[in-house]
């Protein structure tokens, strides 16, 4: 059996979480990678991640089984055309961008159909570039499929192997469509979620009250409003229609809204939130869409010295490493005075084992 050889044109976030599950997956394997940011490729070399750092787009992907282009969006027009001089027809040729109508005009247009597949792996984090890369960011996250018109099916039924192998949930749609649920439950969310922090920041007191008190649930669910603002800019570019359709939409449905408030209609107002619970609810729960699980839970603690301490040392003596752990100020949307983050679900949820043997009252919606 030949060994697997991947290639990586950009080891950021995305790309580097992506090395990092295929070397899991296949630890034979051989991956290649060109990245503008050589500390990248060197730290990702230290780390086994990759074997071979190359130094331009050249024979060196020749090659590969699947080459994955993972450099952001506005540099995969020149990147393509240097790689196509030494792609291999056997090659699958994939990407990683959340807009995927671009990529497929651009392959189209260099007569590349019979060999792209189309990806976007729906998952991320606040932070970027390989240092934070992790192959966790891909389990059980869907990773859509978006196989060209002419591609065979055999490379798309091994790419979906591939995928299914580094943890992910692989799910095949067509471009358009794409676009268009991404804009929806992506896309629109960032918007959204930039909107509500900039109203906030406009409508706020010159002593910053609304500032202060935003450190609970308000700054929960503006969470992802902290994401790039470069890819995000890309995003709403090169995504317009869908989300530019979507978002008069929402606009209209605010503006219904706001006149049941203004009405006092208190049926409709209950309906209103009532159905949208419901439907929450009915959610699946894995961590596997483009906004990613926090792993997160609040614990009741008495306020006394070395009460951080006693939490802190009980679970160190447990083996569960915390990733962050801070003071709830504001509980409206969140009970527990105490607020602790964990890396992946099997930490969050042996520490709510060990914790509720010990007495402590969590609150929490992983179960």
């Amino acid at each position: 059996m030949n060994t697997l050889t991947c290639g990586f044109i950009g080891l950021g976030l995305i790309g580097g979480s992506i090395a990092k599950a295929l070397r899991h997956a296949y630890p034979d394997a051989r991956l290649l990678a060109y990245d503008i940011n050589k500390t990248s490729l060197e730290l990702a070399r230290q780390e086994h991640v990759i074997d071979e750092i190359c130094p331009a787009i050249d024979s060196s992907f020749t090659g590969c089984d699947y080459i994955f282009l993972c450099a952001p969006v506005s540099h995969n027009d020149d990147n393509l055309l240097i790689l196509r001089k030494h792609l291999s027809p056997q090659t699958v040729l994939t990407d990683v961008g959340s807009v995927k109508t671009g990529i497929h005009k651009q392959i189209e247009a260099l007569g590349l159909n019979g060999q792209f597949i189309g990806g976007h792996p729906m998952t991320g984090s606040e932070r970027f570039g390989y240092p934070n890369s992790n192959a966790s960011l891909l389990e059980n996250a869907y990773y859509i499929l978006t196989p060209s018109d002419t591609v065979p099916q055999d490379k798309v039924d091994g790419y979906r192997s591939l995928v299914e192998a580094m943890g992910a949930i692989a799910l095949i749609l067509n471009y358009d469509e794409h676009d268009y649920v991404t804009a929806a439950i992506s896309h629109l969310p960032h918007v959204i979620a930039s909107s509500l922090v900039n109203l906030v920041k406009s409508c706020d007191s010159k002593d910053g009250i609304m500032k202060m008190v935003a450190a609970g649930g308000f700054k929960d669910i503006t969470r992802i409003a902290s994401s790039s603002p470069d890819m995000w800019q890309q995003i709403c570019l090169t995504n317009k229609d869908n989300i530019s359709k979507l978002l008069k939409l929402y606009i209209q449905y605010l503006t219904t809204i706001s006149d049941y408030i203004d009405s006092q209609a208190k049926d409709t107002l209950y309906n209103f939130f009532d159905n949208a619970r419901n439907y929450r609810e009915s959610f699946i729960s894995a961590s596997s869409g483009p906004i990613k699980t926090e792993y997160v839970f609040t614990v009741d603690i008495s306020d006394k010295p070395g009460a951080i301490a006693a939490i802190a040392s009980l679970l160190a003596m447990h083996d569960v490493s915390i990733k962050n752990i801070g003071i709830n100020h504001n509980r409206e949307l969140a009970e527990g005075a105490l607020r602790i983050e964990f890396y992946d679900r099997n930490a969050i949820e042996q520490a709510i084992g060990i914790m509720e043997r010990h007495g402590y009252v969590i609150h929490s919606n992983i179960r």
